[in-house]
């Protein structure tokens, strides 16, 4: 060790009362130390900033890290995944000279087999960590399983798969982000008023949807609004299959007044709105600031989008690894992006 890292390493023994050795394994992430006294050691390592020095003996080491990331392709139907891959490039760029190596794999949201060969590609290759959208609840599932058996840490970005021990979630906080959407949908109402959740994905067993929808009925239940909610799962994402799936619900129901759209395809509702002849629009939620939503908003078709800054989740999830696995400090378990609501007055800040 220099002579400026040991005196750090003194002090933090000497805060600690334990034995030098004991702290540099605690640096280290070896074994040897008990909980509570890595606990202890970690907490004087915060106190302090302490800052070993990593990054040099990283470099003089020669060895490179690698990091795979699996996410959905951007498609003409959706660029959604556009912002959070330009937030994994520009990590990239950030650690690249520290000898990591991010590798990219893309699947088809409309077909689960893409994301099983792209996961077994990765499985097939050398590599330190993961990040992961688990677009496919299954299949997430058998890959993760196989990572924890392996050793290869893993982050889920954007959606989460409770209790498979992931590295860290970087997303939005689901639930909340449901009822959030639940308060919007009331401004509208009146007495008579139904609502509609348009749940639109190949793949609907998806946490993230149930979480959301849940978020969404609490509103109502803790403000004992009686609303009846109506709901539509739509698994094929043309626009003639959606259209014809809401056009039978609003047959049905003339008093739908407020419609919330789980994901990012709200502009496919939107485009339904706008080809109806109606003089009454209803409500119109939606998640993400995507191309597809933006003219929809900005004409005033859709009314509220909710945004989980999706470039900085890409970022997080490839600086959340760098963290883990070269500075080998400790990632918190979850990370929360913030909930925005951009509107026709402020998106045009929202985009600069």
């Amino acid at each position: 060790m220099k002579k400026k890292e040991l005196q750090g390493v003194k002090e933090i023994a000497r805060r600690a009362n334990v034995a030098i050795a004991t702290v540099d394994r605690v640096i280290h992430n070896r074994t040897g130390v008990s909980a509570k006294t890595r606990e202890k050691i970690n907490k004087i390592i915060a106190e302090l900033n302490y800052q070993p020095n990593l990054l040099a003996r990283r470099l003089a080491s020669g060895k490179t890290i690698s990091i795979a990331v699996l996410i959905p392709s951007v498609t003409e139907e959706t660029d959604f995944w556009e912002a959070p891959l330009q937030g994994i490039q520009q990590a990239e760029a950030e650690i690249r000279s520290y000898g990591i190596n991010v590798n990219l794999f893309f699947f088809e949201l409309s077909d689960p087999n893409s994301f099983i060969t792209q996961a077994n590609r990765i499985l097939d290759s050398t590599v330190d960590g993961i990040v992961l959208a688990p677009s496919f609840v299954d299949e997430a599932q058998e890959f993760t399983t196989v990572c924890q058996r392996n050793g290869i840490p893993f982050v889920f970005i954007d959606a989460d798969i409770p209790g498979q021990q992931s590295l860290s979630y970087i997303g939005p906080p689901l639930f909340q982000s449901g009822y959030l959407a639940g308060k919007l949908s009331t401004y509208k109402l009146h007495e008579t008023s139904k609502l509609l959740i348009v749940n639109i994905a190949t793949s609907l067993d998806s946490f993230t949807y149930k979480q959301i929808e849940d978020g969404f009925k609490t509103y109502f239940t803790d403000h004992e609004l009686k609303y009846p909610i109506l709901r539509a799962d739509i698994r094929q994402t043309d626009f003639a299959s959606i259209s014809n799936h809401l056009q039978q619900l609003f047959d049905a129901n003339t008093d739908i007044d407020a419609v919330f759209v789980s994901n990012s395809r709200v502009f496919s509702v939107a485009r339904f709105l706008d080809s109806r002849q109606s003089s009454q629009k209803p409500l119109l939620i939606g998640y993400d600031f995507v191309n597809e939503n933006i003219h929809f908003l900005a004409s005033g078709t859709i009314d509220f989008l909710i945004c989980h800054q999706p470039k900085d989740q890409g970022y997080r999830s490839i600086m959340a690894l760098y963290q883990h696995l070269v500075l080998l400090a400790p990632v918190a378990k979850e990370y929360y992006m913030p909930i925005d609501i951009v509107t026709q007055e402020n998106q045009a800040f929202y985009r600069n």
